[in-house]
Protein backbone atom coordinates (compact mmCIF):
# COMPACT_ATOMS: atom_id res chain seq x y z
CA UNK A 1 0.00 0.00 0.00
CA UNK A 2 1.33 3.59 -1.27
CA UNK A 3 1.89 5.37 1.86
CA UNK A 4 1.18 9.07 1.24
CA UNK A 5 3.90 11.33 3.23
CA UNK A 6 2.22 14.98 2.37
CA UNK A 7 -1.09 14.24 3.82
CA UNK A 8 0.86 12.23 7.11
CA UNK A 9 2.64 15.52 7.81
CA UNK A 10 -0.02 17.60 6.93
CA UNK A 11 -2.63 15.46 9.12
CA UNK A 12 0.00 15.83 12.45
CA UNK A 13 0.24 19.43 11.78
CA UNK A 14 -3.28 20.38 11.68
CA UNK A 15 -3.18 17.77 14.74
CA UNK A 16 -0.69 19.60 16.77
CA UNK A 17 -2.80 22.85 15.89
CA UNK A 18 -5.98 21.67 17.16
CA UNK A 19 -4.31 20.55 20.44
CA UNK A 20 -2.16 24.23 20.81
CA UNK A 21 -5.91 25.52 20.89
CA UNK A 22 -6.48 23.82 24.08
CA UNK A 23 -2.94 24.75 24.97
CA UNK A 24 -2.69 28.19 24.13
CA UNK A 25 -6.05 29.01 26.25
CA UNK A 26 -4.93 27.70 29.26
CA UNK A 27 -1.48 29.38 29.18
CA UNK A 28 -2.32 32.93 28.33
CA UNK A 29 -4.97 32.93 30.50
CA UNK A 30 -2.72 31.89 33.22
CA UNK A 31 -0.01 34.56 31.80
CA UNK A 32 -2.42 37.52 31.93
CA UNK A 33 -4.03 36.36 35.47
CA UNK A 34 -0.64 36.34 36.65
CA UNK A 35 -0.02 39.59 35.58
CA UNK A 36 -3.69 41.21 36.90
CA UNK A 37 -2.80 39.51 40.31
CA UNK A 38 0.80 41.39 40.32
CA UNK A 39 -0.43 45.09 39.10
CA UNK A 40 -2.82 44.58 41.96
CA UNK A 41 -0.84 43.51 44.78
CA UNK A 42 2.63 44.66 43.40
CA UNK A 43 4.56 41.32 43.14
CA UNK A 44 3.45 38.23 42.76
CA UNK A 45 2.83 35.89 45.42
CA UNK A 46 6.07 33.75 46.44
CA UNK A 47 4.21 30.17 45.43
CA UNK A 48 1.32 28.57 45.23
CA UNK A 49 -1.24 28.39 48.19
CA UNK A 50 1.20 26.90 51.53
CA UNK A 51 3.83 24.24 50.46
CA UNK A 52 2.02 21.24 52.66
CA UNK A 53 -0.58 21.78 50.32
CA UNK A 54 1.36 22.16 46.88
CA UNK A 55 0.82 17.96 46.09
CA UNK A 56 -2.72 18.62 46.55
CA UNK A 57 -3.23 21.41 44.63
CA UNK A 58 -0.52 19.55 41.82
CA UNK A 59 -2.91 16.39 41.53
CA UNK A 60 -6.58 18.56 41.29
CA UNK A 61 -4.89 20.94 38.42
CA UNK A 62 -3.23 18.21 36.77
CA UNK A 63 -6.45 16.08 36.97
CA UNK A 64 -8.34 19.32 34.61
CA UNK A 65 -9.12 17.77 30.50
CA UNK A 66 -6.41 18.76 28.75
CA UNK A 67 -2.43 19.42 28.92
CA UNK A 68 -3.07 23.11 29.63
CA UNK A 69 -2.62 23.04 33.39
CA UNK A 70 0.52 20.69 33.49
CA UNK A 71 2.27 23.47 31.10
CA UNK A 72 0.91 26.12 33.81
CA UNK A 73 2.48 23.50 36.64
CA UNK A 74 6.03 23.53 35.00
CA UNK A 75 5.97 27.30 34.85
CA UNK A 76 5.40 27.37 38.39
CA UNK A 77 8.09 24.75 39.07
CA UNK A 78 10.33 26.76 37.00
CA UNK A 79 10.09 29.94 38.65
CA UNK A 80 9.81 27.95 41.91
CA UNK A 81 6.61 28.39 42.90
CA UNK A 82 5.73 24.90 43.74
CA UNK A 83 7.21 21.42 45.42
CA UNK A 84 8.65 18.78 43.28
CA UNK A 85 5.74 16.99 44.89
CA UNK A 86 3.30 19.02 44.05
CA UNK A 87 5.05 18.84 40.00
CA UNK A 88 5.18 15.16 40.19
CA UNK A 89 1.15 15.11 41.61
CA UNK A 90 0.16 16.87 38.39
CA UNK A 91 2.02 14.76 36.12
CA UNK A 92 0.57 11.52 37.72
CA UNK A 93 -3.10 12.45 37.63
CA UNK A 94 -3.25 14.23 33.91
CA UNK A 95 -4.44 12.39 31.17
CA UNK A 96 -3.29 14.45 28.53
CA UNK A 97 -5.68 15.20 25.30
CA UNK A 98 -6.46 11.28 26.28
CA UNK A 99 -9.04 13.05 28.83
CA UNK A 100 -10.61 14.08 25.44
CA UNK A 101 -10.77 10.70 23.50
CA UNK A 102 -12.31 9.15 26.79
CA UNK A 103 -15.21 12.28 27.26
CA UNK A 104 -15.59 11.84 23.65
CA UNK A 105 -14.49 15.21 22.36
CA UNK A 106 -11.34 14.16 20.76
CA UNK A 107 -9.87 16.29 17.54
CA UNK A 108 -7.54 13.49 17.19
CA UNK A 109 -9.90 9.99 17.50
CA UNK A 110 -13.42 9.80 16.15
CA UNK A 111 -15.04 6.87 19.15
CA UNK A 112 -17.25 7.35 21.27
CA UNK A 113 -16.25 8.35 25.13
CA UNK A 114 -16.24 6.55 28.39
CA UNK A 115 -17.47 8.80 31.26
CA UNK A 116 -17.17 6.26 33.54
CA UNK A 117 -13.84 4.93 32.34
CA UNK A 118 -12.31 8.56 32.76
CA UNK A 119 -13.95 8.84 36.22
CA UNK A 120 -12.34 6.02 37.55
CA UNK A 121 -8.56 6.36 35.96
CA UNK A 122 -8.94 10.16 37.53
CA UNK A 123 -9.96 9.34 40.42
CA UNK A 124 -7.02 6.71 40.32
CA UNK A 125 -4.69 9.28 39.18
CA UNK A 126 -5.61 12.15 42.26
CA UNK A 127 -5.30 9.63 44.83
CA UNK A 128 -1.79 8.69 43.99
CA UNK A 129 -0.58 11.87 42.97
CA UNK A 130 -1.08 13.32 46.05
CA UNK A 131 -0.10 10.12 47.89
CA UNK A 132 3.38 10.23 45.99
CA UNK A 133 3.41 13.81 45.74
CA UNK A 134 3.84 14.02 49.94
CA UNK A 135 6.17 10.99 49.77
CA UNK A 136 8.45 12.98 47.60
CA UNK A 137 8.11 16.00 49.56
CA UNK A 138 8.69 14.24 52.79
CA UNK A 139 12.02 12.88 51.63
CA UNK A 140 12.61 16.83 50.15
CA UNK A 141 13.65 16.45 46.91
CA UNK A 142 14.35 20.23 45.70
CA UNK A 143 13.94 22.61 42.74
CA UNK A 144 16.95 22.54 40.81
CA UNK A 145 16.38 25.09 38.28
CA UNK A 146 18.94 27.11 36.12
CA UNK A 147 18.91 30.74 36.24
CA UNK A 148 20.89 32.95 33.97
CA UNK A 149 24.07 34.98 34.89
CA UNK A 150 25.10 38.07 34.55
CA UNK A 151 27.21 37.01 32.25
CA UNK A 152 24.91 34.62 30.33
CA UNK A 153 22.28 37.28 30.26
CA UNK A 154 24.79 40.08 29.05
CA UNK A 155 25.79 37.63 26.20
CA UNK A 156 22.22 36.98 25.04
CA UNK A 157 21.44 40.36 25.21
CA UNK A 158 24.25 41.25 23.03
CA UNK A 159 23.44 38.59 20.66
CA UNK A 160 19.98 39.99 20.21
CA UNK A 161 21.24 43.54 19.31
CA UNK A 162 23.28 42.03 16.62
CA UNK A 163 20.01 40.13 14.75
CA UNK A 164 17.52 42.89 14.20
CA UNK A 165 15.28 40.84 11.66
CA UNK A 166 14.98 37.96 14.15
CA UNK A 167 13.75 40.64 16.57
CA UNK A 168 11.59 42.19 14.30
CA UNK A 169 10.29 38.68 13.86
CA UNK A 170 9.60 37.81 17.64
CA UNK A 171 8.30 40.68 18.72
CA UNK A 172 5.92 41.65 16.14
CA UNK A 173 5.20 38.85 13.02
CA UNK A 174 5.34 35.69 15.08
CA UNK A 175 4.15 37.08 18.43
CA UNK A 176 0.57 38.92 16.46
CA UNK A 177 0.31 35.85 14.44
CA UNK A 178 0.47 33.60 17.18
CA UNK A 179 -1.91 35.78 19.34
CA UNK A 180 -4.75 35.92 16.39
CA UNK A 181 -4.37 32.44 15.73
CA UNK A 182 -5.02 31.50 19.14
CA UNK A 183 -7.87 33.68 19.19
CA UNK A 184 -9.57 32.22 15.98
CA UNK A 185 -9.09 29.00 17.17
CA UNK A 186 -10.01 29.23 20.90
CA UNK A 187 -14.08 29.27 20.13
CA UNK A 188 -13.87 25.63 18.22
CA UNK A 189 -11.49 24.45 21.10
CA UNK A 190 -13.86 25.17 23.54
CA UNK A 191 -16.55 23.41 22.22
CA UNK A 192 -14.66 20.38 21.26
CA UNK A 193 -14.90 20.59 24.94
CA UNK A 194 -18.57 18.92 25.13
CA UNK A 195 -18.17 17.27 21.30
CA UNK A 196 -19.16 20.32 19.40
CA UNK A 197 -17.59 21.98 16.50
CA UNK A 198 -18.39 25.05 13.91
CA UNK A 199 -19.31 23.19 11.24
CA UNK A 200 -19.00 26.78 8.73
CA UNK A 201 -15.57 27.02 9.14
CA UNK A 202 -13.97 23.35 9.51
CA UNK A 203 -11.87 23.62 6.15
CA UNK A 204 -10.68 27.21 7.55
CA UNK A 205 -10.08 25.56 11.11
CA UNK A 206 -8.10 23.24 9.47
CA UNK A 207 -5.70 24.74 7.37
CA UNK A 208 -5.55 27.52 10.11
CA UNK A 209 -4.41 24.74 12.49
CA UNK A 210 -1.65 23.85 10.01
CA UNK A 211 -0.41 27.49 9.56
CA UNK A 212 -0.26 28.06 13.51
CA UNK A 213 1.51 24.49 13.94
CA UNK A 214 4.09 25.63 10.72
CA UNK A 215 4.29 29.35 13.02
CA UNK A 216 4.82 28.12 16.21
CA UNK A 217 7.87 25.62 15.14
CA UNK A 218 9.55 28.69 13.11
CA UNK A 219 8.85 31.03 16.06
CA UNK A 220 10.73 28.42 18.41
CA UNK A 221 13.66 28.03 16.15
CA UNK A 222 14.31 31.46 15.39
CA UNK A 223 14.23 32.36 19.25
CA UNK A 224 15.76 29.31 20.24
CA UNK A 225 18.72 29.28 17.75
CA UNK A 226 18.93 33.09 16.53
CA UNK A 227 17.43 35.63 18.64
CA UNK A 228 18.89 33.69 21.78
CA UNK A 229 17.14 36.10 24.20
CA UNK A 230 14.81 36.39 27.14
CA UNK A 231 15.49 39.77 28.32
CA UNK A 232 12.09 41.10 26.69
CA UNK A 233 10.48 38.92 28.67
CA UNK A 234 11.75 39.56 32.25
CA UNK A 235 9.69 42.83 32.49
CA UNK A 236 6.85 41.82 33.84
CA UNK A 237 5.32 45.07 34.88
CA UNK A 238 4.73 44.93 31.03
CA UNK A 239 1.55 43.23 29.50
CA UNK A 240 3.22 42.92 26.24
CA UNK A 241 6.33 41.16 27.67
CA UNK A 242 4.02 39.01 29.58
CA UNK A 243 2.18 37.69 26.55
CA UNK A 244 5.61 37.44 24.39
CA UNK A 245 6.83 34.85 27.24
CA UNK A 246 3.42 33.26 26.84
CA UNK A 247 3.67 32.77 23.01
CA UNK A 248 7.19 31.83 23.79
CA UNK A 249 6.12 28.67 25.80
CA UNK A 250 2.81 27.87 23.05
CA UNK A 251 5.25 28.04 20.40
CA UNK A 252 7.60 25.83 22.24
CA UNK A 253 5.06 23.77 22.91
CA UNK A 254 2.88 23.19 20.33
CA UNK A 255 6.85 22.10 17.97
CA UNK A 256 7.84 19.09 20.90
CA UNK A 257 3.85 18.69 20.19
CA UNK A 258 4.32 17.96 16.36
CA UNK A 259 7.44 16.50 16.59
CA UNK A 260 5.97 13.73 19.11
CA UNK A 261 2.99 13.48 17.30
CA UNK A 262 4.92 12.41 14.30
CA UNK A 263 7.18 9.71 16.25
CA UNK A 264 4.55 8.26 17.59
CA UNK A 265 1.97 7.55 14.53
CA UNK A 266 4.96 6.87 12.33
CA UNK A 267 5.94 4.21 14.93
CA UNK A 268 1.90 3.23 15.34
CA UNK A 269 0.74 3.71 11.80
CA UNK A 270 3.86 2.83 9.85
CA UNK A 271 6.81 0.79 11.23
CA UNK A 272 4.53 -1.53 14.07
CA UNK A 273 1.05 -0.99 11.96
CA UNK A 274 -2.07 -0.97 13.35
CA UNK A 275 -2.38 -5.06 13.25
CA UNK A 276 1.03 -5.42 15.61
CA UNK A 277 0.04 -2.78 17.55
CA UNK A 278 -3.65 -4.11 17.68
CA UNK A 279 -2.03 -7.45 18.73
CA UNK A 280 -0.09 -6.16 21.70
CA UNK A 281 -3.29 -4.09 22.99
CA UNK A 282 -4.65 -7.73 23.12
CA UNK A 283 -1.97 -9.30 25.30
CA UNK A 284 -2.23 -10.79 28.69
CA UNK A 285 -3.55 -8.50 30.94
CA UNK A 286 -0.35 -8.83 33.04
CA UNK A 287 1.84 -7.73 29.56
CA UNK A 288 -0.80 -5.41 28.77
CA UNK A 289 0.04 -2.99 31.73
CA UNK A 290 3.59 -2.86 31.15
CA UNK A 291 2.86 -2.14 27.25
CA UNK A 292 0.28 0.38 27.96
CA UNK A 293 2.71 2.20 30.77
CA UNK A 294 5.57 2.11 28.20
CA UNK A 295 3.28 3.49 25.20
CA UNK A 296 2.25 6.61 27.60
CA UNK A 297 5.54 6.83 29.02
CA UNK A 298 6.63 8.35 25.51
CA UNK A 299 6.23 11.70 25.47
CA UNK A 300 3.40 13.85 24.64
CA UNK A 301 -0.21 12.97 24.36
CA UNK A 302 0.03 10.53 21.13
CA UNK A 303 0.84 7.07 23.38
CA UNK A 304 -2.13 8.09 25.97
CA UNK A 305 -4.33 8.98 23.10
CA UNK A 306 -3.66 5.31 21.43
CA UNK A 307 -3.94 3.52 24.39
CA UNK A 308 -7.58 5.45 25.57
CA UNK A 309 -8.82 4.79 22.11
CA UNK A 310 -7.67 0.87 22.36
CA UNK A 311 -9.66 0.75 25.29
CA UNK A 312 -12.46 2.26 23.86
CA UNK A 313 -12.68 0.01 20.32
CA UNK A 314 -10.65 -3.59 21.41
CA UNK A 315 -13.35 -5.95 23.76
CA UNK A 316 -11.93 -6.69 27.07
CA UNK A 317 -9.85 -4.44 27.15
CA UNK A 318 -8.48 -4.22 30.99
CA UNK A 319 -9.00 -0.61 32.60
CA UNK A 320 -5.71 -1.44 34.58
CA UNK A 321 -3.73 -1.15 31.55
CA UNK A 322 -5.71 2.27 30.84
CA UNK A 323 -4.83 3.60 34.61
CA UNK A 324 -1.66 3.18 33.80
CA UNK A 325 -1.03 4.26 30.25
CA UNK A 326 -2.66 7.36 32.27
CA UNK A 327 -0.14 7.85 35.86
CA UNK A 328 2.75 7.29 33.28
CA UNK A 329 1.55 10.03 30.41
CA UNK A 330 3.20 13.51 31.06
CA UNK A 331 1.05 15.02 28.36
CA UNK A 332 2.69 17.76 26.45
CA UNK A 333 3.50 19.74 30.08
CA UNK A 334 6.72 17.20 30.07
CA UNK A 335 7.95 19.31 26.94
CA UNK A 336 8.54 22.94 28.49
CA UNK A 337 9.59 21.18 31.89
CA UNK A 338 12.40 19.20 29.68
CA UNK A 339 13.41 22.53 27.89
CA UNK A 340 14.03 23.95 31.27
CA UNK A 341 15.70 21.40 33.68
CA UNK A 342 16.25 17.91 31.57
CA UNK A 343 17.59 16.34 34.78
CA UNK A 344 14.17 16.86 36.67
CA UNK A 345 12.05 16.26 33.47
CA UNK A 346 13.29 12.79 33.05
CA UNK A 347 13.17 11.87 36.91
CA UNK A 348 9.40 13.19 36.88
CA UNK A 349 8.86 10.40 33.36
CA UNK A 350 10.72 7.69 35.48
CA UNK A 351 8.82 7.74 38.50
CA UNK A 352 5.77 8.62 36.83
CA UNK A 353 6.56 5.20 35.12
CA UNK A 354 7.41 3.32 37.99
CA UNK A 355 4.57 4.82 39.95
CA UNK A 356 2.23 3.72 37.03
CA UNK A 357 3.31 0.18 37.23
CA UNK A 358 2.33 0.08 41.18
CA UNK A 359 -0.84 1.40 40.73
CA UNK A 360 -1.21 -0.43 37.23
CA UNK A 361 -0.81 -3.98 39.10
CA UNK A 362 -2.64 -2.92 42.15
CA UNK A 363 -5.59 -1.81 40.27
CA UNK A 364 -5.87 -5.53 38.63
CA UNK A 365 -5.44 -6.90 41.83
CA UNK A 366 -8.28 -5.18 43.05
CA UNK A 367 -10.49 -6.32 40.25
CA UNK A 368 -10.28 -3.04 37.25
Amino acid sequence: MHFNYFDFVLDNLEAAGAIAGYVSISIISFAVISFLAKQRNGKMLNQLGPKKLHPIFGAFLGAVPGCGATIVIASLYKSKKISFGGLLAAFISTLGEGSFVLLGASAEADVSGNLKAYLIITFFGIIAGIIFGYLFDIIGLKINTHILSKDEKQSNNNFSKQSSFSEFFIQKIGFKSILLMSLFLAPGSIMALWGGSIKSIENLTFWVSVIFSITCMIFYLVNRFIYKSSDCYNDNNNLKSTLLQAVSDIAMVVTFVFIGLLIANFIIDIAVGTETFDSWMASSSYALILIAALIGLTPGCGGMISVAVAFIVIPNFPLSALIAASIATSGDGIFPLLADNKKDGLFVSMYGFVIALIVGYFSLFLGF
